[in-house]
Order: structure tokens, then C-alpha cells, then sequence
């Protein structure tokens, strides 16, 4: 039997279609337990949440569930102590790994691709393996129960300083030189030049900071017990335990969780976009 091949402009359609069939099916995947955590959350008491088909869209659509949420429990103040402690977080996060990034990039010194091997190999040490000596060590210095013990591990990263070095790495020598040239110190071409140059890698470091954070369990939950400072991941836990098998509250309190990652993403996508001092020097 013959075979007639394909036109190239032809095959590469049906490839492109196959490609996009495929994605599509796993993003709507995916897709399907958020769809049905944000259904539950939106449902009412008489409706059956396990039912098979499952219903995405409520019959009776209500808002009930977050009222109730939000009056039984403080969510208040599990949503401030959440943002407190993300945007510390992030901004301390980005301000000590953008100056250990620099010295890295942009400055030589003797040791310098030893002490950064150092660094990045800590991104493959788990950590459950520095949890407890992170633990007494928070203990010790008295942050156990505070703001800034929570956000203590998350202080600098090897990814972030990894990512800013980087990108330092592709800021164009020229600006650098400029800027010594008008009498710039070494903290002044971090602060005026490299930062604006590498604005798409701090957003994006601040994205993954922000939803590490913001998404953290593990850690909130073994450093504090005052639920005072209880973050919203530890309130949904707690919510689990008070409404026990009331799946539409807590579902409610799972989409009050996540929502502001997805409002703090879809407000930060814009900026990461290629800017001009990082694609090269206007002539």
C-alpha cells in the first residue's frame, strides 16, 4: 500500500492540533477540583455535593457559606497576619537575595563559583532535614509565636539568588560602566541600575516568594501555637477541625485562601515582560 506524505504546511497543523488537544485536556484536568472547590463553596445546605455527574453550577447559588465562615471564625485576622507575613516575606526576600546576587554577577573576587556552588547546592538539601535545627534555633532567639519567626527560613533563598544572578548576568556591561563613570558607588549601580534592568526576575522571584508564603503549612503550623498569629492555611486547617464534614465552609475558607494568589498573580503577569536596559544599549 502507498502512502502519500502529508504537506509539510499540512502535518505541521495536525501536529500543532495534536499538541494543543493534549495540553488542553490535561489544563482541564487540572482544572476540574478547583472548579468543583469553588461549586461547593457556592452551594446550599439542601444541595448534594458528592453527586455523580458532578454538578459544577449551583442550583441555588448563595454567599451564606463565606458569611457564615467569616463570622464563626477570624478570618479577619488570619487574612492580616497572612499578608504581614507575605509581604515581609517578599520584601525581605528580595532585598537580601538581590544583594547576594550581585557581588556574584557582576564583581570578582577570589572564591567567588565556590560560594556560589555552596549556595545552590542547599536548593537539594530538603527541608524536613533543617527543620528542627531551624526549630531551636527560632526557639533560642525567642521568635517562636512572631511575624518574624514564621518568615525567618524564608528570609533569602538560593533560587532567588540564583535567579538574580542570572539575570544580572545579562544587564549590559555598558550601563555599568556609565554609571561608575558619573561617580556611582557599588550600592548605588545595584540600586539605579541593576534593579530597574532585572524587573521581570523580581516579579517573578516575588510570585513564587509570595505563593510559597502565602501557601506555607508546614512550617506556621510547627512555630506557632497562639492563634493570634495563626495564617490563613492554619485557620482552613482549624476550620476543617470545627465544622467537621461541612464541606461547603470549608470549601468557603479554602477559595477565601486562595483567592488573593490568584488576584496577586493576575495583578503582577503584566510585568513580566523583557525590558529595554536588560535587551541591550539604545545607540
Amino acid at each position: 500500500m502507498i502512502q502519500i506524505p502529508l504537506p509539510p504546511a499540512q502535518s505541521k497543523a495536525i501536529r500543532a492540533l495534536f499538541s494543543y488537544g493534549v495540553m488542553s485536556l490535561i489544563a482541564i484536568l487540572m482544572l476540574v477540583p478547583l472548579l468543583w472547590l469553588l461549586s461547593t463553596a457556592f452551594k446550599s445546605p439542601t444541595e448534594n455535593i458528592f453527586q455523580f455527574p458532578p454538578q459544577f453550577i449551583p442550583e441555588q447559588p448563595t454567599f451564606q457559606n463565606f458569611v457564615e465562615v467569616w463570622q464563626t471564625a477570624p478570618f479577619g485576622r488570619y487574612f492580616m497576619n497572612s499578608l504581614v507575613v507575605a509581604g515581609l516575606t517578599v520584601s525581605l526576600n528580595l532585598l537580601s537575595s538581590s544583594l547576594a546576587a550581585y557581588p556574584l554577577a557582576r564583581l570578582e573576587f577570589k572564591g567567588k563559583g565556590i560560594i556560589f556552588a555552596a549556595i545552590i547546592s542547599t536548593i537539594m538539601i530538603p527541608f524536613q532535614i533543617v527543620m528542627i535545627p531551624l526549630y531551636i534555633l527560632t526557639v533560642q532567639l525567642g521568635l517562636k509565636n512572631t511575624y518574624l519567626g514564621v518568615i525567618f527560613p524564608a528570609i533569602a533563598s538560593a533560587f532567588g539568588i540564583f535567579l538574580l544572578r542570572q539575570a544580572f548576568l545579562g544587564v549590559p556591561k555598558e550601563l555599568e560602566e556609565a554609571a561608575r563613570m558619573d561617580g556611582c558607588s557599588e550600592l548605588g549601580i545595584w540600586w539605579n541600575v541593576m534593579l530597574p534592568s532585572v524587573r521581570p526576575a523580581l516579579v517573578t522571584l516575588a510570585i513564587f516568594v509570595f505563593i510559597g508564603s502565602w501557601s506555607d503549612f508546614l512550617w506556621p503550623l510547627i512555630v506557632l501555637d497562639d492563634p493570634q498569629y495563626y495564617t490563613l492555611p492554619l485557620g482552613v486547617a482549624n476550620l476543617a477541625g470545627t465544622f467537621t464534614q461541612v464541606w461547603r465552609l470549608i470549601a468557603a475558607g479554602s477559595v477565601i485562601s486562595i483567592a488573593p494568589i490568584l488576584v496577586f498573580f493576575l495583578l503582577m503577569q503584566r510585568y513580566i515582560v523583557p525590558s529595554e536596559a536588560a535587551s541591550g544599549v539604545k545607540g
